[in-house]
């Protein structure tokens, strides 16, 4: 692979000779511009303003267009003499865990490979204690014309760099999210996690570019003169979502018949018929117990109350037992006295 970039690595007082080579490629079907009229190719040239002719590419040179048009030429030279110190090197600035990286800064990636026999121990010192620390490292680097954030980590045997935007160049969220209020359902959250675990994972080498190959069929199809492939016209009659429980369940049954976990007889069944609910898992239970209002306290205390008064009658008559029991006892008494006075 071609290098597009020689320097070297900073790591403290270490210095490592590298080549940055790109790590991605654009497979992309590339068009060019025509006349429509006559099929005749469309090229952008180079013009020359004030003298009103094409210029070759050796003419061209670099400005920076002031506030009132005025145009203030920078050179190879002038750039390349810049007070900075990433100009030839990678310089590392802080090794930190890998989520604290965003992956919105996430942009293009690049491979490091050693450059001569020199500079493979201190490039495997690198790469090892990357691997080790489970951390990655954030640098600054030059690279076409403008300074650049830079995270270092290992894939295999290899250090990768990941050009990262600068923190002011990511916008901020602002009007994008649903306006508050919306809320969902346990049991729409219980089906999406069903759907979720039905269609499973996938292995990433599995996938492919079905536009790049539709396009490569047609290019193909055009230039040996035969019919163009057109599209199978999607039957969309009477699938209309008629709330998100349905849509939810018609979506796990039908993630179900891809990976062969149902019967043919739903393959073929009807887009309007009945879904049946699914069949509740335990943590579907638990969620829906979760989310049920305590039972009411009503009945027992009544049940209570009722106790408590029947006590109360129960104390009451016996009291009245015992008073009449000691008002004998003491007529009794005074008996004998009354029949002696007389």
């Amino acid at each position: 692979m071609r290098s597009i970039w020689n320097g070297a690595v900073s790591f403290g007082l270490i210095s490592i000779p590298i080549k940055l080579v790109n790590a991605t490629e654009n497979h992309s079907v590339a068009f060019r511009q025509i006349h429509i009229e006559d099929g005749s190719r469309i090229r952008h040239r180079k013009v020359c303003e004030v003298e009103d002719r094409e210029v070759t590419t050796a003419e061209i040179g670099r400005a920076y267009e002031d506030a009132d048009g005025t145009m203030i030429p920078i050179t190879d030279e002038d750039l390349a003499s810049l007070p900075i110190p990433t100009a030839r090197t990678i310089e590392i600035v802080a090794f930190v865990p890998a989520y604290r990286i965003d992956p919105l800064q996430m942009d293009a990636a690049y491979y490091l490979a050693a450059n001569g026999v020199p500079a493979a121990k201190p490039y495997t010192l690198l790469r090892e204690a990357l691997r080790r620390s489970h951390k990655v490292a954030v640098a600054k680097f030059a690279l076409r014309g403008r300074e650049r954030l830079g995270m270092l980590r290992v894939v295999d045997d290899v250090i990768v760099m990941h050009g990262l935007l600068w923190p002011d160049e990511i916008r901020a969220p602002d009007g994008v999210a649903p306006e508050a209020g919306v809320t969902v359902r346990s049991k729409e959250l219980d089906l999406a996690d069903v759907l979720m675990e039905t269609l499973g994972e996938v292995d990433l080498a599995d996938l492919h570019d079905d536009y790049r190959e539709a396009v490569e069929e047609l290019v193909a199809a055009k230039a040996s003169g035969g019919e163009a492939p057109s599209a199978p016209v999607a039957d969309r009659t009477g699938r209309k979502v008629i709330d998100l429980m349905s849509a939810l369940e018609n979506s796990v049954r039908q993630a179900r018949v891809a990976r062969g976990e149902a019967g043919s007889a739903d393959v073929g069944a009807d887009a309007d018929a009945d879904v049946k609910p699914l069949r509740r898992t335990a943590a579907r239970k638990r969620s829906e117990a979760a989310s049920e209002p305590p039972p009411s306290r009503k009945k027992p205390a009544r049940k209570t109350a009722a106790k408590t008064t029947a006590a109360g009658g129960a104390a009451k008559k016996t009291a009245t037992k015992t008073v009449a029991k000691k008002a004998a006892s003491e007529a009794k008494k005074s008996a004998p006295r009354r029949r002696a006075s007389a």
